[in-house]
């Protein structure tokens, strides 16, 4: 049994990013590459680290433009077989269709309202609702659009979950363990991993609660990893 976790791997560097994932492989779901990532190593990059591993491929890109260019996008990178591909829900349900329709055997993943901002931000970007109603509503449109998961902070996961039902999975960032030394890095609306998944959530993703201990060795790597799967494992 894995644990419901999907490691971020926010690294430049292509050899740790194909140890980590070695590493994570027997003990986590998904791995999820992002935008630096496929920037830095593109398609090549892509299938290195997830070669010989059984790790579904979260592939973070959060496309957001016009519905023409994004279902190109998503079509160029239907090879790498992804099981998650993330889109901006905020760019319509036409643009959300179209990866959709070029992609009918990954789960498009609409991203909602980014964990890194705060309501003070919502204001000046200029939402008229709060993060947990600007939240929910966008996760509706999407999933009426055709996205079958979606991603948004675990604060908004339990008023998701019960507006979107029981099939779309949620993903959820912006969780950090029980830890007094842990950062919050750029993370603005947190919850525990165990308490994310008891709201709704079907996955976590991990970052750099678990590969900051990299500099400290692959044992000090470990011994964190499975202490964070520990609790999710054990409900």
């Amino acid at each position: 049994m894995k644990a419901p976790i999907i490691l971020a791997t926010d690294t430049s560097d292509l050899e740790v990013a194909k140890q980590w994932a070695k590493l994570v492989a027997p003990h986590i779901t998904g791995i999820k590459l992002g935008l630096e990532f496929f920037l830095n190593f593109g398609a090549e990059g892509v299938r290195a680290v997830c070669a010989d591993h059984e790790l579904d491929l979260f592939l973070d890109l959060k496309l957001h433009d016009i519905p023409n260019t994004v279902g190109q996008a998503a079509a160029a990178v239907a090879h790498l077989q992804p099981r998650f591909l993330t889109v901006h829900a905020s760019g319509g349900q036409a643009m959300i269709a179209a990866a959709a329709k070029e992609l009918p055997a990954t789960e498009v993943t609409a991203v909602t309202i980014l964990t890194s901002l705060g309501e003070p931000d919502l204001i000046e970007i200029g939402y008229r609702r709060n993060a947990l109603e600007s939240a929910v509503g966008l996760a509706k449109l999407a999933i009426a659009a055709g996205a079958n998961a979606i991603v948004c902070s675990p604060m908004e996961v339990s008023a998701i979950r019960a507006a979107i039902g029981n099939e779309p999975a949620i993903i959820t960032p912006g969780v950090r363990p029980i830890d007094a030394n842990a950062p919050l890095d750029d993370q603005v609306r947190t919850m525990t991993p165990s308490a994310a998944i008891a709201a709704g959530a079907s996955y976590v993703v991990i970052g750099r609660p678990i590969t900051r201990f990299w500099s400290q060795g692959e044992a000090a790597f470990s011994a964190n990893l499975a202490q964070i799967c520990e609790p999710l494992l054990a409900r």
